[in-house]
């Protein structure tokens, strides 16, 4: 006899639903138009086009949400268009940049520029993968790794940025490369990132942070390349140092029992 009060388990819908997917074929277009916009010379279109797809890549997931409309298509469109837009057209963009010149300065250097790229690829195809295997219990407040939307953001705001003030020479090569790299390794490392997850249209918060936001806003829009890869390093830079942190904090609550614990045993 089975129990009437156990709830059954919510089943994932398998169908293919019009608004979430449509957004999600925006992020699509917006990655390909990237790669597009990159081989043809134009590095501040591609990189406005990227930055269009990360705004809608927040929507999707979102508005699926709301909607009711969760699906599995949905998650592995999203995956692979995601891995198209944040892995491959960020790769592509900084190589037709500036990574294809490093082989001016030798054919040796010349391979570490496509295989900079080809490892950001590879490392953001490993992220997402990760991500779609972790369990749902996981705490929901940080990203395991660089989320590939802000490591895209990283490199290709670095394009922006280099574009836009005119860098060339060896040494803005070396730190493209350099840049690619840590994005790369940053998506598939262990540091945790706060994901703002926890913030919702009904969350209370301060006047303070209120009032940042739209300081934000004008400060992007005074100078877009500069204030977005100065905000795209920042978070990049906020993993290694949110872990330990945390790990800071772990380390002094068991130091904390321990002592607990020779207290009690020297009063026994």
């Amino acid at each position: 006899m089975q129990d009437s009060t156990r709830k059954p388990r919510p089943v994932r819908r398998k169908g293919i639903y019009l608004v979430p997917n449509l957004v999600t074929t925006g992020v699509l277009f917006a990655g390909f138009y990237g790669i597009v916009a990159a081989i043809d010379g134009n590095y501040a279109r591609s990189a406005f086009a990227l930055f269009i797809a990360m705004v809608l890549d927040g929507l999707d997931g979102r508005l699926a949400r709301l909607t009711g409309t969760e699906s599995e298509f949905g998650k592995e469109y999203d995956s692979l268009s995601d891995l198209v837009a944040f892995g491959v057209a960020p790769a592509i963009i900084v190589y037709q940049w500036g990574l294809v010149r490093l082989g001016e300065y030798g054919w040796i250097w010349g391979k570490l520029g496509w295989l900079a790229a080809f490892l950001y690829t590879v490392a953001a195809a490993l992220r997402l993968a990760r991500f779609n295997i972790m369990p749902e219990s996981s705490d929901r407040r940080f990203f395991e790794g660089l989320p590939s939307p802000s490591a895209a953001a990283l490199v290709t705001f670095m394009v922006w940025l280099g574009t836009d003030q005119d860098w060339s020479g060896a040494f803005a090569l070396a730190f493209a490369c350099i840049v690619t790299v840590v994005a790369g390794a940053l998506m598939v490392s262990h540091f945790r990132f706060y994901s703002f997850k926890e913030v919702s249209p009904d969350t209370r918060i301060s006047f303070t942070f209120a009032l940042a936001i739209p300081l934000t806003l004008v400060l992007v829009m005074l100078d877009p390349p500069k204030v977005l890869f100065a905000m795209a390093a920042g978070y990049a830079i906020s993993g290694p140092v949110l872990t330990w942190r945390l790990r800071k904090k772990v380390l002094a609550r068991s130091q904390s029992g321990s002592d607990t614990r020779e207290q009690e045993n020297t009063k026994s």
